[in-house]
């Protein structure tokens, strides 16, 4: 498996009014792309504005992070939506992101759904066909980033929408290649040396291990980590690193 570039997103302007979250001044310089909170589990316009002209000066990529209409659970509670008021709220936010982003001629490229939406695009068929169509009628130019050989990438295909197949520094997974649950200890890494590893093994042995007897196999073209792991910066540091002792660009799915 030989791997000239690879992407490192993050999950970025989700502070709202009082509440800040993620450390996003720090993590920026280390990033190709960023998934910009929309208002519905984080990310107030002003912060919103703020982090599309940061990903400006930095030349990072953009695209849009929606959720469920969660702000009290931050996205990461399961919410049972009509497929026609699901499909209303992606659009809303992502409309909402691409408004702001003319203030500054930024585009939004891509739409990665957050927390909760995330998990349940890459376990229920149907939930998942209804993300990827409110974004396809969007913007047909749109790119949906999603889980990496999972569902997610299966209806992306069917409903020919380009798919950007992503992976996780900081994650555990599971035996069938989904996120082990948050509430499960040791799910979220918090060590750059672990998080190297594991992207280590999926970039060079194209796997990744797992909580079961075997390793799962897994190609990424982005890799995440996330805005509110304490380590990130530590993290972004240490993949620097491995990306230049692997001679491997640092480089966005698509142009910013």
């Amino acid at each position: 498996m030989e791997i000239s570039s690879i992407d490192i997103n993050c999950d970025l302007g989700e502070s709202y009014g009082n509440f800040q979250v993620g450390n996003d001044a720090v993590v920026f310089p280390y990033l190709s792309s960023c998934n910009i909170a929309c208002g519905f589990h984080g990310g107030d316009p002003l912060t919103i504005i703020n982090t599309i002209e940061s990903a400006k000066r930095y030349g990072v990529t953009i695209g849009a992070h929606p959720s469920y209409p969660d702000l009290q659970g931050f996205g990461r509670r399961k919410l049972k939506m009509p497929a026609a008021d699901l499909a209303a709220a992606i659009q809303y936010q992502v409309g909402a992101l691409q408004a702001l982003c003319l203030k500054t001629g930024m585009r939004v490229r891509y739409v990665k759904p957050h927390g909760a939406l995330y998990n349940t695009c890459f376990s229920d068929m149907e939930e998942c066909r209804t993300v990827v169509n409110a974004i396809k009628e969007m913007d047909d130019q749109l790119m949906f980033m999603g889980l990496a050989n999972s569902l997610m990438a299966s209806v992306a295909t069917e409903l020919d929408v380009p798919f950007i197949a992503e992976a996780f520094a900081d994650r555990r997974y599971t035996s069938d290649g989904k996120l082990q649950s948050r509430r499960i200890a040791g799910s979220v890494i918090t060590t750059p040396e672990q998080a190297v590893e594991q992207v280590r093994q999926m970039l060079l042995q194209g796997t990744v291990t797992t909580d079961g007897p075997a390793a799962f196999p897994i190609e990424p073209m982005s890799i995440c980590i996330h805005g509110d792991n304490h380590a990130a910066e530590g993290i972004l540091m240490a993949l620097d690193a491995l990306l230049t002792e692997l001679g491997i660009e640092k480089k966005a799915c698509v142009s910013s």
